[in-house]
């Protein structure tokens, strides 16, 4: 069986696609690492809560600990966007945190930890088109803990709302304000202090229509008398 059960502290295939080496050297690398990679943080989790947490496995007792935790932030605002970078002392620790941490929940979130090669500064900013993570940017699901709908998504319901506001932007204040491409309406006070549509040249040829038409009946009608 132990060859069908996959060890939970084993690194994941992921390379990063900004490393120049190669997967061997990688591997190399990862064998001593001491470095986390935590992924699918909720936006309002704290540095605090992510010590709390991974502390338990750090040993301080054998000169272990925790070293830093850089948060990952929105390349735009600076505000955390949902991944973090914890570094131990020891490869054995990041090993521990791998088994025991990695798959439980953190602000009712199931979190993820892989090895990670290093941290190097420009890593802590997300790499999406709108500066967060590139997960969220293609993202179609509503999640209220990374920032509700993905970056493409609220994009499109913006463009959505500016051309119904475009399409509305002429429509005038007040009683007969009709929306931009109608007909014109004239406000006219009339006897009884109520607003009406006054006459347009169309409506006037439309008046002469309907004479000559009622003309032609009355003659057509006579004609069968």
């Amino acid at each position: 069986m132990a060859h069908v059960i996959q060890p939970l502290d084993q690194p994941s295939n992921y390379k990063d696609s900004q490393t120049r080496m190669d997967r061997k050297r990688q591997n190399e690398m990862l064998v001593n690492s001491t470095t986390l990679y935590i992924g699918n943080l909720s936006f309002f989790t704290t540095e605090e809560q992510i010590y709390e947490l991974f502390s338990k496995c750090a040993n301080a007792a054998d000169g272990g600990g925790i070293k830093r935790i850089i948060m990952g932030l929105d390349r735009n605002t600076r505000t955390p966007c949902g991944f973090c970078f914890v570094e131990y002392y020891t490869h054995a620790e990041a090993l521990a945190s791998m088994r025991y941490v990695s798959g439980t929940k953190l602000d009712e979130r199931i979190i993820r930890c892989d090895l990670d090669l290093g941290y190097r500064e420009g890593r802590q900013f997300g790499r999406g088109k709108s500066g967060g993570q590139v997960r969220d940017e293609h993202r179609q699901d509503y999640d209220p803990g990374r920032g509700g709908w993905g970056a493409q998504a609220q994009r499109l319901e913006v463009e959505r709302r500016r051309a119904v506001e475009e399409r509305y932007s002429d429509a005038q204040d007040g009683p007969g304000a009709v929306a931009g491409g109608g007909e014109e309406w004239k406000e006219i006070e009339t006897s009884e202090g109520k607003l009406k549509r006054g006459r347009s040249p169309e409506d006037e040829g439309d008046n002469d229509r309907m004479g000559r038409r009622t003309r032609i009946d009355e003659v057509t009608e006579a004609d069968r008398m």
